[in-house]
């Protein structure tokens, strides 16, 4: 197979991630197809210029549609602000490219729905920045539950809190307008639990739910006034899955102390697993079976057992990170395109996941519950 071009639209902390995937990819995972970084866009130019140089990528452009009519590109990666993902990922696929994009998919469900029907009518493969569900310890959580280890689920509670938008005199950004950033905690981390969730218990089938924001306006960065934040800080929901299993899903931009709490318990007849990204190596599970004094939890730590694990450290307890699990999600679209297969998380996969958040905020605004056969 021909060395596959990578085009970069974006350079901030995921378009760095996707250009270090892309690079270790076959260093790491050994049977990947080759690849080149061969341009990369940003704005202005010269700042282009210079991440191209940085990430090495060969060219650099400010125009993002020269990029994906660029011929010597065959995946665009879309690391941009939420805006842009629609625009930019329906040229990509009607320019016959795949598209690995980051979540949310877009800004509407009508937006994703018509880039996941785009794709499937173009025949491009796609991935989406669902990267926490190719954690080893989460893939390994989902085959203990799915062997029965713990019994039939009874019931999955899960949170997703961080603080980068507790503090009621940070500047307002387009974070926080519904016309760029569409939801607010929902699409930023609630789509992630809901992936996890999904992962776990499977499809949701209705939910209600409410939404709060909690700091009104914030100041603007040029110190002449305030702007209203038009979208979400903290949203709960009550949910039932498609299998009977009841739950719960949260999540907070305003939690002070919480730097990426993805966590999540499942309750089963014979015991619970137990899982927080902010300790993303390591699970938790409980069995209620022997001697009842000496029934405990049992911490596993991720390790070669624990694929692909493996492929980065022969040791276990030596620890994954974050970019890791990136160069796990490169490697799947890499490995679909030369096999081709479906990979997963694609835009079918996103399109799911994310029909939950927006199931969240139509309930909160309506005060009903929502099923999600309706959306």
């Amino acid at each position: 197979m021909k060395s596959l071009g990578i085009g970069l639209i974006g350079t901030g902390f995921m378009g760095k991630a996707h250009a270090l995937a892309f690079g270790a990819a076959k260093a790491v995972m050994g049977d990947v197809p080759e690849v080149h970084l061969a341009v990369l866009c940003d704005t202005p130019a010269d700042k282009a210029k210079q991440m191209a140089d940085q990430f090495g990528f060969t060219r650099a452009t400010d125009d993002w549609n020269s990029l994906i009519s660029d011929p010597d590109v065959d995946i665009i990666s879309i690391t941009t602000p939420n805006i842009l993902h629609f625009d930019m990922a329906i040229a990509a696929i009607n320019a016959g490219k795949h598209v690995y994009c980051e979540k949310p998919l877009a800004l509407t469900l009508d937006q994703a729905r018509d880039m996941r029907d785009a794709a499937r009518a173009a025949g491009v493969k796609t991935m989406v920045g669902y990267n926490y569900i190719k954690n080893p310890a989460f893939t390994h959580a989902c085959r203990l539950v799915q062997a029965g280890e713990i019994g039939d689920i009874v019931h999955f509670r899960g949170w997703v809190d961080e603080d980068y938008q507790a503090d009621p005199e940070l500047a307002w950004t387009w974070r926080a307008k519904l016309s760029d950033a569409g939801l607010g905690a929902l699409g930023d981390m609630g789509c992630h639990l809901a992936s996890m969730a999904y992962g776990i218990a499977g499809p949701i089938e209705s939910l209600i739910a409410d939404m709060q924001t909690v700091h009104i306006t914030r100041p603007l960065a040029d110190g002449s006034g305030h702007a209203k934040v038009e979208n979400e800080d903290t949203a709960s929901a009550l949910v039932r899955f498609a299998n009977g299993v009841h739950g719960s899903l949260s999540t907070s931009r305003s939690a002070w102390g919480r730097k990426n709490r993805l966590a999540w318990e499942v309750h089963g007849t014979k015991g619970m697993i137990c899982f927080d990204q902010e300790r993303m190596n390591e699970l938790q599970i409980y069995r209620n079976t022997g001697n009842a004094a000496q029934q405990g939890f049992t911490t596993i730590l991720t390790g070669p057992g624990h694929p692909p694990y493996g492929e980065f450290c022969p040791a276990p307890g030596h620890q994954l990170g974050f970019n890791d699990l990136k160069i796990i999600e490169a490697t799947a679209l890499l490995r679909a395109i030369r096999d081709n297969t479906a990979p997963c998380p694609n835009f079918d996969d996103a399109y799911e996941f994310e029909k939950t958040i927006h199931a969240i905020a139509q309930s909160a605004r309506t005060g009903t519950r929502v099923s999600l056969s309706d959306l």
